[in-house]
This record gives structure tokens, C-alpha cells and sequence, in this order.
């Protein structure tokens, strides 16, 4: 499996700009077919995308946990397939400014009907990330050092970030609503403001529950063309207190760390 497809955002890290500018046109845009339904930073009171940004504000005020069932599909335009399903559950939760999310990869496959047990675990608390294999027995673990506040922006993209979040980083456009699962969702494209991030992920897609605030769902398309497509289900928000030991890595007397350099 490649590295990136279970922790993604962290090759956003060394190229994120948190000073990217917000000077941003407003309104709708009106095509030679009539008007588009579609808007852009900043939208106005009554917009489609104000009315969603709202709710994930909405959302994020008082947002302190999460959890929910996850299937990763990795797509590769290269041989134009889906090379790779993994499926498990996420969770999230918040103290105060901190936040702590734990991703366990259960299965993995070349697609949906071929998966195999597989554990992975992904941690992201106190500052770093610690992915562990447990069939190799082995940590890699990653210090975000000062691109941790850039690194959280990511990891609650849709999960208890706030619109105005989004705002800050991307250029939002609202798509049109979509039906996901019998869920109505708010389709949103998200256009990174960084372009050495853009030069990495050049759009990122994100349907939002309209009910709850959160995402149901999220693509992330490179440049390449290749994407990860995140699907959630059984998702709980601010249900019953998540046990701490979610959030620590079960590794073994003989597990090896590894810290990259650079």
C-alpha cells in the first residue's frame, strides 16, 4: 500500500501556505445558458454554499467527538482502476484546541469483493502522526513540528471543521446537491489557494450532509489525475465518550520505530 493513501494530508504539510491571500470575487457567475446556480468566496446571505458553510459552522461550534466506517478507494488513471480498497472506522475527538483522530484500516484489497485482513493504524495526537503495521510490527512516525495548526485544518476537513475554515484555505465552490446513500448532500469543490499544494492535489470534492453538517463524503484528485475517494458510513457525532485507549497505537515489546528525516 502506499503510505500516502493512509496518511494524505501529510504530504500537504511541507507546502501548505497558512498566509495564502482570501482577496476572493464575489457573487454568481452567469453563463451564456443563463444563470449558474454555482458560487465562490465569499458568498452572500441566502447563497446555496452560505447556507452550508453556516451549518458546519454550526457544527464545528460545538463539535466534540466523531466516529464513523470508512472505504478508501485508490484510483490510479495510469491503469485507469480502483488498485486499492481499504476499509475499517475513524474517530475523532476534541479537548479544548486539541484534536485526536485515529484511523484503523482493517481490510485491504484490489477492490471491494477482494478484501483481506490488513491492520493499519494511523494516530494523530500531541503533534505527531504514527502510522503502524501491524503485520511488520513497525512505527513511522512523523513530528509536525510548527505545521501542526496547518495539519488539524486537514484532518477535520468535513469532520467538525467549521466553514469559515474552509474559507481560509481553499476556494469553495458550491456544485449542486447530491444524493449519497439516501443522504441529501451539499456537493462542494474545494480549490487549494497554496499552489504547491494544488501542484500535489489540485481539487478536492466534499458532499455534505445537509442535517448534520458533516461530510458523507470526499474525493481528493491530483494533477495526475489519480484520486482517493473516502466513503463514511454509521457516522456518530457527539455520541457517547469515545475510550481513550481508541486513541493510543497497540503495538507489541518488539515493535520497531522509525522516524523519517527531513
Amino acid at each position: 500500500m502506499k503510505l500516502f493513501s493512509l496518511i494524505l494530508p501529510i504530504t500537504l504539510l511541507s507546502s501548505f501556505s497558512a498566509g495564502a491571500s482570501t482577496d476572493i470575487k464575489l457573487g454568481p457567475k452567469i453563463t451564456a445558458d443563463g444563470f449558474d446556480c454555482r458560487f465562490s468566496l465569499f458568498p452572500q446571505p441566502g447563497d446555496p454554499l452560505d447556507a452550508v458553510l453556516k451549518k458546519m459552522d454550526e457544527v464545528s461550534a460545538t463539535f466534540r467527538s466523531a466516529q464513523a466506517q470508512f472505504e478508501w478507494d485508490i484510483y490510479q488513471k495510469v491503469i485507469d482502476e480502483i488498485a486499492e480498497v481499504d476499509t475499517g472506522s475513524i474517530y475523532y475527538r476534541r479537548s479544548g484546541k486539541e484534536v485526536e483522530m485515529m484511523a484503523e484500516v482493517k481490510k485491504s484489497g484490489t477492490s471491494a469483493s477482494e478484501l483481506k485482513p490488513d491492520e493499519k493504524y494511523v494516530l494523530f495526537s500531541g503533534g505527531k502522526i504514527r502510522l503502524y503495521q501491524k503485520k511488520i510490527d513497525q512505527v513511522t512516525e512523523f513530528d509536525l513540528g510548527k505545521n501542526r495548526s496547518d495539519f488539524e485544518a486537514y484532518v477535520v476537513l468535513g469532520f467538525g471543521g467549521s466553514g469559515q475554515d474552509l474559507l481560509k484555505a481553499f476556494d469553495v465552490t458550491y456544485v449542486g446537491p447530491e444524493t449519497i446513500d439516501g443522504i441529501a448532500t451539499a456537493k462542494l469543490r474545494l480549490i487549494p489557494k497554496s499552489e504547491k499544494v494544488k501542484s500535489m492535489y489540485k481539487e478536492i470534492y466534499l458532499w455534505i450532509d445537509l442535517e448534520r453538517g458533516i461530510s458523507v463524503q470526499q474525493q481528493l484528485i491530483t494533477p495526475q489525475g489519480d484520486y482517493r475517494l473516502a466513503k463514511y458510513s454509521n457516522i456518530q457525532v457527539n455520541g457517547k465518550k469515545i475510550p481513550d485507549d481508541v486513541f493510543k497505537l497497540k503495538t507489541t515489546s518488539k515493535t520497531q520505530t522509525i522516524v523519517p528525516k527531513g
